[in-house]
């Protein structure tokens, strides 16, 4: 009976995994099918995403043969948008991202080994960082310097955007620095520096890497809703959340124009939290099985 019990759990656990494979191979999938069409957007689209061809005829055109995904209130492809806008969106996205992790890793750590007084006054700092609403201080620096180019809000997205990572990084390196194999390192003479970057930071690489692609979701929906706000990436150039304010006043009427990039949004955003979750999964150490 035990052995069927544990027969049965097993299938069960194998079915489970196969089903989280599979759907992570198809996130995977539909994130090299966005990823292929922004890099190569000046190949593939199938117009200038600026170029506005006749502003009376051809404007607010639903999908057709010329125009898969319709024309917009100024008579450009939306298509040929959103692959452009891609390009923006997830660039943006990957580049803050990359800016957030860097920074939450080093600040996380060096709290977290340091102790004492500088420990407790960088504590201090990250927990009223923490307090500060990170959509309110973003729409206060935003509104302040309307004209910043595209790679300032991309770093200012990025230096918002770590504190959570630092507290979680701050934690893992707290267990960590008082076990036998980093007290052996510090008896044998290792460097504060070596001991951190040789023998901490790679046991606390799975929560940042999973941390950082839950972020680039993050990251998408926020400078969606900064652009549609007008505040973020701002027109002519096209991003997913500023093609949605275009069509935001006719949904109704002319559907296409929002809810294209809006899909782009929405299925980007899953393909990365579906990702975070099966890395999570396959990184996480197993306890040992048990016979």
């Amino acid at each position: 009976m035990k052995s069927d019990s544990a027969f049965a759990s097993g299938l069960r656990r194998g079915g489970t995994g196969g089903t989280s494979k599979r759907v992570a191979i198809g996130a995977a999938l539909v994130l090299a099918v966005f990823v292929m069409a922004a890099v190569l957007a000046p190949v593939l689209a199938p117009y200038d995403p600026a170029h506005q061809p006749d502003i009376i005829e051809l404007r607010n055109q639903p999908p057709s043969a010329a125009h898969p995904f319709g024309t917009d209130p100024f008579s450009r492809d939306v298509l040929s948008r959103v692959m452009h806008g891609g390009r923006i969106s997830l660039g943006v996205a990957l580049l803050a991202t990359l800016v957030s992790v860097t920074l939450g890793t080093a600040y996380g750590a060096a709290s977290g080994y340091a102790g004492g007084i500088t420990g407790s006054v960088l504590l201090r700092v990250l927990d009223a960082l923490l307090s500060i609403p990170r959509v309110l201080l973003l729409i206060a620096v935003l509104a302040a310097w309307r004209d910043l180019p595209l790679i300032v809000f991309t770093l200012v997205l990025g230096m918002t955007g770590w504190y959570g990572l630092a507290r979680l990084v701050r934690g893992q390196v707290l267990a960590l620095k008082g076990q036998d194999f980093v007290v052996s390192a510090r008896a044998l003479g290792a460097t504060r520096a070596r001991i951190v970057f040789r023998h901490i930071l790679p046991n606390v690489i799975t929560p940042v890497i999973v941390a950082a692609a839950l972020g680039v979701g993050h990251v998408i929906v926020l400078e969606a809703g900064l652009s549609y706000l007008g505040i973020g990436v701002r027109q002519p150039v096209p991003s997913w959340g500023n093609m949605i304010q275009d069509g935001s006043d006719q949904i109704a009427a002319h559907w296409w124009i929002s809810a294209f990039p809006g899909l782009a949004i929405v299925l980007t955003v899953m393909a990365f939290n579906v990702l975070a979750d099966a890395l999570l999964s396959t990184l996480r150490p197993r306890p040992a099985e048990t016979r």
